[in-house]
C-alpha cells in the first residue's frame, strides 16, 4: 500500500492502548482529513466517558446509525457495540455475540474496514491482552491495505500485536513515533 492513498484509519487496542492512542491522535494536527475509527475494549455495562477523556485536543465521538464517514472526523467505536462499516461508507451498530471476547471486536471493524476500503484502509493494533485484530489485520493485508502494530516491546500488553504478526508476517512493526510519522505522510497524499 507504500503509494496508495488512504481513505479511512482504524486504529485498536485493549490493555494499555487508550494513553497509546491519545498520543497519536494528539500528535496530528486539526486539519487531519482521513478519517479515524478508533476501536477501544471497555468494560460492557459501566458508565463510560472516553470519547470526552481522549478529547483533549481533537473532537472524537461516537458515531450514529447510518452517520456516515466523513473527513476530518475522529469516531470512536461505541461501547457494548460491534461498529460496522457499509458499503455506503455509513456506519451500522451491531449487538451480536461478541467477538474474541470482546464487543466492540477490532475485529469486525477492520473487516469492514478491509471490504469497504480495499488498498485504501489502513490499520493500527495498539497494545491489548487478546487476539482480537489478528484477523482484521490479516483481512487489511489480503485486501492491499496496510496493516500496522504498535512495537510489541513497547506494549504494556503486547498479545494484541503478537498475535497479528502471527497471523501475517507483511504486516509492519512501528513505535509510536514512526506510528504518527506514518499517518502525518497519509495526510500529504
Amino acid at each position: 500500500m507504500a503509494d496508495n492513498r488512504a481513505e479511512v484509519i482504524v486504529i485498536g487496542g485493549s490493555s494499555g492502548s487508550i494513553p497509546v492512542a491519545m498520543e497519536i491522535i494528539n500528535a496530528l494536527p486539526l486539519s487531519y482529513l482521513i478519517p479515524i475509527v478508533i476501536v477501544i475494549h471497555r468494560l460492557r455495562n459501566v458508565a463510560s466517558e472516553l470519547a470526552q477523556v481522549m478529547s483533549a485536543t481533537h473532537q472524537i465521538h461516537e458515531p450514529e446509525d447510518k452517520e456516515p464517514l466523513q473527513k476530518g472526523h475522529i469516531y470512536l467505536a461505541p461501547q457494548n457495540y460491534h461498529l460496522l462499516i457499509e458499503s455506503d461508507k455509513t456506519f451500522s451498530m451491531d449487538y451480536s455475540e461478541p467477538v474474541n471476547h470482546s464487543r466492540p471486536s477490532i475485529d469486525v471493524t477492520l473487516m469492514c474496514a478491509a471490504t469497504v476500503y480495499k488498498e485504501n484502509a489502513v490499520g493500527i493494533l495498539l497494545s491489548g491482552a487478546n487476539k482480537d485484530g489478528a484477523d482484521g489485520m490479516d483481512a487489511i493485508i489480503r485486501k492491499g491495505g496496510r496493516a500496522i502494530v504498535q512495537d510489541p516491546s513497547c506494549c504494556q500488553s503486547p498479545v494484541m500485536p503478537q498475535e497479528a504478526l502471527k497471523k501475517n508476517s507483511h504486516i509492519e512493526i512501528q513505535n509510536v513515533v514512526s506510528l504518527v510519522n506514518t499517518l502525518l505522510l497519509y495526510s500529504n497524499k
